[in-house]
């Protein structure tokens, strides 16, 4: 009951929003209307039994830590685990030297804006659960390695996560679809419009 008031509140205040430009590394999709929930299960860890759920998966081995240099490259051969056509340079300086410790799996909750909506403004609403983690951005992104479909928006609209950088600093890395490969952006948090209604944002 309480993430469908938080998913509701979400939307009326996002409504009120106006339409506004992407994050520094985003390309900006096209404006959206429906707002919508769901819970995506990601497990770095291997599961003993195959998944009831399909939106549950094990998607990566089992590790002590989740480096992200050795996850997150410029790579669209059919032989990437995870095609990605594109780091932004924000992405590259703050994240890509990151180390997590494997914390094992995420129930990951997902909504989508009805209207455009600052960092701020979002953050405000999810409250204490709106932090992921990198291995969370990895976890969904290996459950749709070439833009097939899944929890990730395909079609141009971004999907946003919350993570803390390198220096500990809470940044938003935003990935999308570009074709032939995913994009992954970062920019710092803000107080300005800039996510387009249709962006898919994920948190704990």
């Amino acid at each position: 009951m309480r993430q469908l008031s938080l998913t509701l509140s979400l939307a009326f205040f996002l409504t009120a929003q106006a339409l506004s430009v992407a994050a520094d590394d985003t390309k900006p999709g096209q404006p959206g209307s429906a707002a919508a929930i769901e819970r995506v299960a990601c497990s770095l860890r291997p599961k003993t039994e195959e998944p009831s759920d399909p939106s549950s998966t094990s998607a990566i081995p089992h590790v002590e830590k989740f480096v992200a240099r050795e996850h997150f490259k410029e790579d669209i051969a059919s032989s990437a685990p995870v095609k990605i056509s594109w780091l932004g340079a924000t992405f590259a300086r703050r994240f890509t030297d990151k180390v997590e410790d494997d914390a094992g799996g995420a129930s990951l909750q997902t909504f989508v804006l009805s209207a455009a909506a600052s960092d701020n403004d979002i953050l405000a609403k999810l409250g204490q659960s709106h932090e992921s983690r990198l291995a969370d951005v990895w976890c969904a992104l290996k459950q749709q390695p070439n833009g097939n479909g899944g929890p990730l928006e395909t079609n141009a609209k971004p999907n946003v996560f919350y993570v803390r950088d390198i220096g500990g600093e809470l940044g938003a890395v935003d990935v999308l679809w570009g074709g032939v490969g995913w994009e992954i952006g970062a920019s710092p948090v803000g107080d300005k419009p800039r996510w387009p209604a249709g962006t898919r944002v994920f948190s704990r």
